[in-house]
């Protein structure tokens, strides 16, 4: 089991000490803080300030993937995200991750500065998107999503959402190595909440040991998600983020070694200390 990231030329060593990936909507409509940012000011603000508080990535994206959520134009995409990482790059050692599922974004990110594409549609929703990985010796966060951000939570099925997500990383993998994308770039996320109900979610939870069997780092996006407020009967998205904190926790023991968040500083803290307990920060 290996749990190195190789991102353009260097090596991450993730096996003693995970990472906290901070994320920066520039959207008008993001599911808990839609707006909260969209200005690009602000944006590089509160960018500067996660990773202050100890983020190692800082996901910028300029179009939401919340269930139901709009497609967004490339050149408003473009519009939305390249200032902000322009004025990141110089002023931060932070790695930065380009959220997005086009192909012309990631590249113009990529040459603006980014390291990683982080694509909800695991390099499949744009054909030229693996090319542009191979390309730019990018990170790669590859997530399983079930359809589409505008029909994922309609009814989704699966006989064994477990197996049949694994079944899907091991196709990747096996896809994009033919692509020139190495195993040794590549993060797989299980995409909770994309295309999956709770009984699904809990059951990737619980199924997440099995999944490092795949060999690559494992990243968890739960932070705000409606999960949390289904099984704690709360609706509002603020009230996620200490039960967020106790997640991280629990999945850094079952095997995760990045997680996705919106409040960094708690979380941080929470993988230190688990870490700590389990002898390996």
């Amino acid at each position: 089991m290996t749990f190195d990231w190789q991102i353009h030329d260097t090596v991450h060593d993730l096996s003693r000490r995970g990472w906290i990936m901070g994320i920066v909507n520039v959207t008008p409509d993001s599911f808990s803080d839609g707006g909260r940012y969209w200005d690009h000011g602000r944006a590089v603000e509160h960018a500067l300030r996660l990773a202050a508080e100890g983020a190692d990535i800082l996901d910028i994206g300029g179009e939401s993937t919340r269930p139901g959520a709009a497609p967004v134009e490339e050149a408003e995409e473009l519009r939305r995200v390249l200032p902000v990482i322009r004025a990141l790059r110089p002023v931060t050692r932070a790695l930065i991750s380009i959220d997005t599922m086009k192909a012309a974004v990631a590249r113009a990110a990529l040459e603006a500065g980014a390291d990683i594409i982080n694509d909800v549609t695991g390099l499949r929703g744009d054909p030229a998107m693996a090319r542009v990985a191979a390309e730019g010796d990018a990170g790669v966060i590859v997530m399983h999503m079930n359809g589409t951000p505008q029909t994922m939570q309609q009814q989704p099925m699966y006989q064994d959402v477990l197996a049949e997500v694994m079944t899907f990383f091991r196709e990747r993998l096996h896809t994009l190595a033919s692509q020139g994308i190495a195993a040794e770039r590549i993060v797989l996320d299980p995409g909770f909440g994309f295309g999956k109900t709770l009984e699904h979610n809990l059951r990737l939870l619980h199924g997440l040991p099995e999944m490092t069997q795949l060999s690559r780092p494992l990243l968890v996006g739960v932070s705000r998600k409606s999960m949390i407020g289904q099984l704690l009967g709360d609706p509002d998205p603020a009230a996620r983020d200490w039960p967020t904190v106790a997640l991280t926790s629990y999945l850094r023991e079952l095997g995760a070694r990045l997680f996705r968040v919106h409040d960094v500083l708690p979380n941080v803290q929470a993988l230190r200390m688990t870490e700590a307990i389990l002898g390996e920060g």
